[in-house]
């Protein structure tokens, strides 16, 4: 009986996913535990195992098919013994199809059924899938004059982020399809117009529309047409603008900034890294670890959430989550986007420790190779533009967290010592709390012990 391989839900947030890559082919026999497939998430790229045994059958989806909703089918193994063109052509069933065939819109499910019909004359016979679209029926999209502009749901959905008239693209798929190719190359040469707003139903209350914003089609009209190109959203920049979004619109933020004294921990970090061993690799003797200002800030943060437990929490409608180790996240940059691999239980850990781990997650994190449990979750978050020179800044609370520190440059400043005035080394550290977890004076508390170990640095190595 044929084996249905799905797309797998790689993170409990996870709805759809990129097909970036196959690592087997049809007729290859694979085992459970081999790794068959890259899938592309917002944040990751991760390797995708057999769970069972036997020939490839049929790659249903293509390499490189973008929006594959979970559960939906991408191939096809015959078990061991069975014919394997018997399993390629009866295997997969409807119901991993069906799911295939949603788009993004629910709007467009009524639909399906009636426009299978329509189109079934149209459809091309082939074996093979389409390559920008997961095995399905192509629905039609409604225009303005009437007709019907034939489209897959991958290219509809990135002809509405991008603002662009269906009606207005040529098709180069079958009996003149609008594919994904189709799309980019308007979106490129600029040669599709902007959508125009659909018209109220006559009689009735105008049909619900998804949520952009101020209006795009109005923002695009304030500029010189061919003074400007689109670039649609990826999975990540949605997922940013939406989480971001979510947090600055239901949590009750406020911020406590307090300036830190850097001059014994600047001291104490040269010390630590000109007295570091060496380990031999490919390129000689280098140093075991080099610890950066960062790495000071991580632990100084969870060693102050560990004196301070009644700020280590999160929210729920019922309760506080008040957690029993420091998980702290690390902002690192990546094109395009931002991640936050977490530390995990850094209160634990030395900085040598913290160190090696931030550098291997963040380079990783670049790569697009983090598993969902090295960036989901935390305790807590460590985000640090003093690199380029910002000297404060307030950053938005990352749910389910109810912390995050901002970390500005430090600075030399005039400091007062003993009663007299002298140069020192300051950074200006700018907490944002979730109100419903953390009271004022408890935010107050934690910033305090976080500058007591930023400032008495020897008390992290203890």
């Amino acid at each position: 009986m044929p084996i249905n391989i799905t797309m797998p839900a790689l993170s409990p947030t996870m709805e759809e996913g990129n097909l970036s890559k196959w690592l087997v082919k049809e007729g290859d026999t694979v085992k459970s535990g081999d790794v068959i497939a890259e899938i592309e998430t917002d944040k990751a790229t991760m390797e995708v195992e057999a769970v069972d045994e036997g020939v490839v059958a049929k790659l249903v989806v293509p390499a490189g098919t973008d929006g594959v909703k979970v559960n939906a089918l991408i191939a096809i193994l015959a078990e061991e013994g069975e014919d394997v063109s018997a399993a390629a052509s009866s295997g997969g069933g409807s119901a991993p199809k069906a799911e295939a065939a949603k788009t993004e819109e629910k709007s467009d499910a009524p639909k399906a059924e009636a426009a299978k019909a329509e189109t079934a004359s149209e459809a091309p016979k082939t074996d093979k899938p389409i390559t920008d679209a997961a095995p399905a029926a192509s629905t039609p999209a409604p225009v303005a004059d009437g007709k019907r502009v034939f489209s897959s749901p991958l290219a509809r959905r990135l002809a509405k982020e991008a603002g662009l008239d269906l009606s207005a693209v040529t098709g180069s798929g079958p009996h003149g399809r609008v594919v994904k190719a189709d799309i980019e190359k308007a979106v490129s040469s600029g040669g599709a117009k902007a959508a125009p707003a659909a018209a109220a139903p006559a009689g009735g209350a105008a049909a619900p529309a998804m949520a952009k914003g101020p209006s795009d089609d109005n923002v695009l009209k304030l500029f010189a047409e061919g003074s400007y190109e689109l670039l649609p959203h990826d999975g990540m920049r949605k997922t940013i603008a939406s989480r971001l979004t979510e947090s600055s619109q239901t949590v009750p933020a406020y911020t406590v900034s307090m300036d830190c004294e850097l001059d014994a921990m600047l001291k104490l970090r040269g010390e630590i890294n000109a007295s570091a061993p060496v380990k031999k690799t490919e390129k000689g003797e280098v140093p075991a670890f080099k610890l950066s200002v960062n790495d000071f800030i991580i632990k100084a943060m969870a060693l102050a959430l560990r004196d301070v437990p009644m700020a280590n929490a999160s929210w729920t409608s019922t309760a506080r989550v008040l957690h029993k180790h420091a998980d702290v996240g690390v902002a690192v940059s990546i094109p395009d986007g931002l991640i936050t691999p977490i530390v995990r239980k850094a209160e634990e850990k030395s900085l040598s420790v913290i160190s090696n781990e931030v550098k291997d997650l963040a380079k990783r994190a670049r790569d697009k190779k983090l598993k969902p449990e090295e960036y989901q979750g935390g305790t807590t978050s460590v985000s640090n533009l003093g690199m380029f020179g910002v000297s404060s800044f307030t950053s938005i609370v990352n749910l389910p967290q109810a912390s995050i520190v901002s970390i500005g440059a430090g600075v030399e400043k005039p400091v007062v010592r003993g009663g007299k005035i002298e140069v020192g080394t300051v950074m200006t550290a700018t907490f944002a709390f979730d109100h419903r977890v953390i009271d004022g004076a408890l935010g107050a508390e934690l910033a305090s012990a976080f500058k007591r170990y930023i400032e008495n640095p020897m008390s992290m190595l203890v």
